[in-house]
């Protein structure tokens, strides 16, 4: 199933942050690997809306299937770490730098959610998350105070209660259904049968938050951090793949639930399968994108802290990649924009009936923002969209 709803944090591009301390990384009192996990997000999202189909197989099918729901749990991931950015990532503010810092959280939801209702409001065939976002915000703000190790139980213990509780209100609020042409989506859709429904999609947000608690200066704790990321990673993905075939008829029920013969992959999804596949149980222990199952999230949380580790430890150990990174780097510093233009431009162009191989429709999409990025940021240090949320935002300093 294409996943269809991937989208960026909006959050200060960390390459701006100067007031974290350095503590003998190079790089990192600026967490400028934080732009290139984004930027990476950015290409992989783009290769999910507009790209070839995982099913062609070949190279370019695992790098289309690596991309599913893999680069909307990074970009969950990263809104975490822009909430911790915003509020205090080391040390959360308080007093009446908190309060300011609360309100700033509060202002870029309200944007969010209005600009995301908007981009849905285009029938475009993405399912915007941007709206999610502003509702994911709001929910992890009064968690903001905490330390990594209560955010990392807190995220830990919601993925394990959300998926089986959205599966149990499922007679309640319905199956999962994505708004038409002019239909934003309601507190129901956001809540629990949209495209990235907050009972199952807020984990990823409070690990990002746990994961900025961190001494990411430090080299110990990058690596245990990436042992943390293989280590959920193996038990996401590997344990879908166990008890798909460990237990007793789990197999069969998510093959008719897809409709198709063959053993389930992490990348399939039946169309219209509410995300936790149609009607049956078994489809908790899938792992695939947008599944909203336990497993799924615990496998895609590890990737996303994998991706982020790896960037930060790039750009701080070899300067000259760095140097190479730039384009990339700049996509991610405006991420936001980014996405806002490809929303756009699908809307513009309706690229579902364009008479062009999407592989080639892709590389048109990542080269033409790759390009305004790199020429915007040699003039701004914020993309458009960013600036615009800078101001809007700005208006809490007047909270006294």
């Amino acid at each position: 199933m294409t996943d269809h709803a991937d989208s960026p944090p909006t959050a200060p591009s960390p390459a701006r942050e100067r007031s974290e301390p350095s503590t003998g990384a190079p790089g990192v009192g600026r967490l400028i690997g934080l732009d290139l996990a984004r930027g990476l997000a950015v290409f992989g999202m783009y290769a999910v809306h507009v790209g070839p189909a995982p099913s062609q197989g070949g190279v370019i099918g695992f790098l289309m299937e690596l991309a599913q729901g893999r680069s909307s749990a990074l970009f969950a991931v990263l809104a975490g770490f822009a909430v911790a950015l915003i509020t205090g990532r080391r040390r959360p503010k308080t007093g009446l730098a908190g309060r300011q810092a609360v309100a700033k959280v509060v202002i870029r939801a309200v944007i969010l959610l209005v600009l995301g209702s908007a981009l849905t409001m285009t029938g475009t065939p993405v399912v915007p998350i941007l709206a999610f976002y502003g509702l994911f915000f709001l929910l992890v703000l009064p968690l903001y105070r905490l330390g990594a190790k209560p955010l990392a139980m807190i995220a830990a213990g919601w993925a394990l209660v959300g998926p089986q509780l959205l599966y149990l209100l499922k007679p309640v609020v319905g199956g999962r259904e994505f708004p038409t042409v002019g239909q934003a989506d309601g507190i129901v859709s956001l809540l629990f049968t949209g495209g990235y429904p907050a009972l199952t999609w807020v984990p990823f947000v409070i690990a990002g938050m746990a994961v900025a608690r961190f001494d990411l200066a430090a080299t110990a704790v990058r690596i245990r951090l990436a042992l943390t990321g293989v280590a959920l990673a193996v038990t996401g993905y590997g344990g879908s793949w166990l008890a798909l075939r460990l237990v007793p008829g789990a197999a069969e029920a998510i093959r008719e639930a897809a409709g198709g013969p063959g053993m389930p992959s992490m990348s399939s999804a039946p169309p219209g399968s509410a995300g936790i596949f149609g009607d049956t149980s078994a489809g908790m222990l899938v792992a695939s994108p947008h599944s909203e199952a336990t497993l799924s999230i615990v496998g895609h949380t590890g990737v996303a802290i994998l991706v982020i580790t790896a960037c930060l430890a790039a750009m701080d150990a070899f300067p000259r990649l760095r140097r190479l990174a730039k384009p990339v780097i700049a996509v991610g510093s405006m991420s936001l924009t980014a996405y806002v233009y490809h929303i756009v431009a699908i809307w513009l162009l309706d690229t579902e009936e364009l008479a062009v191989p999407p592989l080639y429709v892709l590389l048109g999409f990542i080269a033409s923002v790759t390009v305004l990025a790199t020429l915007w940021s040699r003039f701004f240090q914020r993309g458009p969209l960013e600036w615009l949320m800078g101001r809007a935002t700005g208006i809490a300093r007047r909270i006294r």
